[in-house]
Formats: structure tokens, sequence, C-alpha cells
């Protein structure tokens, strides 16, 4: 074998260089030597793990799937409002039945006729705010086909003629209506909550009460109160497609506002409703 002293300088650089590195596996980056920034990174890996862990977990929370919100926001209004019912008054409702029994169902003409000359106060003043729509989103519900207050000018007119006083309206219309306009003014979300509560509750719940009223003091007589023009299913549907798209533009935070507000729309309405027995 030759010895490295015999190899020739052609010889020595015919072929390329080769280089064996020597260097040893280390836990520690670029150097072995002990270097007190290196404490620094690794706190600074350990914060950033962290914070990615923390923005994880409330990227998870934003992904919380509230009741009846794959279906769209109505759902949404819709469930929150059913749990507010008595486990009697529908299977989805949570609340406790009360314990003071309600007044025996004795409806009167003159207690119909308090409700509905209130009720034409607060659907009047929907009407209106819905027409003048202080805020864009309203518009967008005007002409729905969904509206009372000419129909029940027209109910009132007819008992006027039977010759039944019409009574001035009382405190349940009047505070319900005044807090409606104060809200329209300033809070969108919250006022949307009580137009569909009050339309929609009416063409459920409300036409069974209407009968029922009918059939005891106006021989069956069906107001024009209890009917639509057109399709009513579809006019609800119409209607529930618009507030979709316009819980759409919607923070969580302000549909959250909106749903809050569905105690409050039930405990003016049911004042109202009260009359009926008064």
């Amino acid at each position: 074998m030759a010895s490295i002293h015999s190899i020739s300088q052609s010889q020595l650089f015919s072929k390329k260089p080769q280089f064996i590195s020597t260097q040893k596996t280390s836990i520690f980056p670029i150097t072995t030597s002990f270097n007190p920034s290196n404490r620094f990174v690794l706190k600074s890996k350990k914060m950033v793990v962290a914070a990615a862990g923390t923005t994880a977990a409330a990227e998870e929370k934003s992904k919380k799937r509230y009741p009846g919100e794959g279906k769209g926001f109505v759902e949404e209004m819709r469930f929150v409002a059913m749990k507010l019912h008595t486990k009697d008054q529908s299977k989805e409702g949570e609340k406790e039945a009360q314990e003071k029994p309600l007044p025996k169902w004795e409806p009167t003409i003159d207690g119909y006729l308090k409700f509905l000359v209130d009720s034409k106060l607060v659907y009047d003043t929907l009407e209106k705010i819905i027409d003048k729509a202080d805020f864009p989103e309203y518009a967008e519900f005007r002409n729905t086909g969904l509206e009372r207050a000419e129909s029940l000018e027209k109910d009132l007119a007819w008992f006027k003629e039977q010759g039944h006083p019409i009574p001035e309206p009382s405190s349940p219309g009047l505070n319900y209506s005044a807090y409606v306009e104060e809200l329209s003014k300033k809070d969108p979300q919250a006022f949307i909550c009580h137009f569909y509560n009050t339309y929609f509750a009416h063409s459920a719940g409300g036409r069974m009460i209407g009968k029922k009223v009918a059939k005891e003091v106006l021989n069956g007589k069906e107001l024009e109160f209890y009917k639509w023009d057109g399709d009513l299913s579809q006019l609800l549907q119409n209607v529930r497609d618009k507030l979709n798209v316009v819980a759409e533009n919607w923070t969580r935070e302000e549909k959250n506002h909106c749903l809050e507000e569905t105690e409050k729309s039930f405990k003016f309405s049911g004042e109202i409703l009260r009359l009926i027995l008064s």
C-alpha cells in the first residue's frame, strides 16, 4: 500500500476533497457551550406553545353550536321561545307550571275588547317602526303579509256596529308599545326579537286562543285578526328567510343579545293576553 508521502499532487487533487464531520449530536442548538440566552429561547417556545393552545381553545369555543343554529337563526329564536313554555304547554318546555293557578277560563266580550285594543296599539307601533326603518334591516320586513293593525281596525269597527263601546288602550298595551318604540331606536337586535315573537306567536297559539274565544262569546265568528291574505305558511317562511339573512350580519354576541330579549317579550305579551279574562 502506498504511503501518503508517495502520492503525487496530481493524485491528491484528482478527486474532490471529502470532509468527515466529527460533530456530535447535542441537545443544545448550534453549540454545546452554555449560553444563557438558551433559557430565553426555550421559555419563548413554551410561551408560543401555550399561546397556541389558548388560541385553539378559543377557536373551539367559537365553533360551539347553539341549539337550532344549523337551521338558521330563526330556529335558535324558536328554540329559546319554546323553552320558556311550561312543560304542560309544550314538550319542549322547561319551565315548571305556575304554583298559583291562572284565573278560570271565562272570557268576556269586554275583556276581549281590551285585549284587541291593546294588541292593535302594539301592532300599530311595530308597523310604524318597520315603515320608518331607523335601521336598514327593518325595511326588509315591510309588507310581509303578516301585518295585523289594519285587520284589527276592521274588527273593532265591527264590534262598534254591534253596539259595544270601544275602550281606550290600557297599561299593558301602553307599556309594551312604549318599550318597543324606545328599543327600536337604539337596539335593533332586541327589537327584532319582539318583532319575531309577536307575529309568529299570533300565527300559532294566538289563532288557537282566537278560535276558543270566538266559540264562547262570539257565536263562532272569525275575526279579521285571524285571517291572512295568501298562504300563511308561505308568508311565515318568507319572513323566516329574511330574518335569517339579516342575522347573518350579526356577531355571535349580537345574536345572543337578541335571544336574551325573548323572556321580556313573553312578559309583555302575557300581560296583554290576560286582559281577555279581566
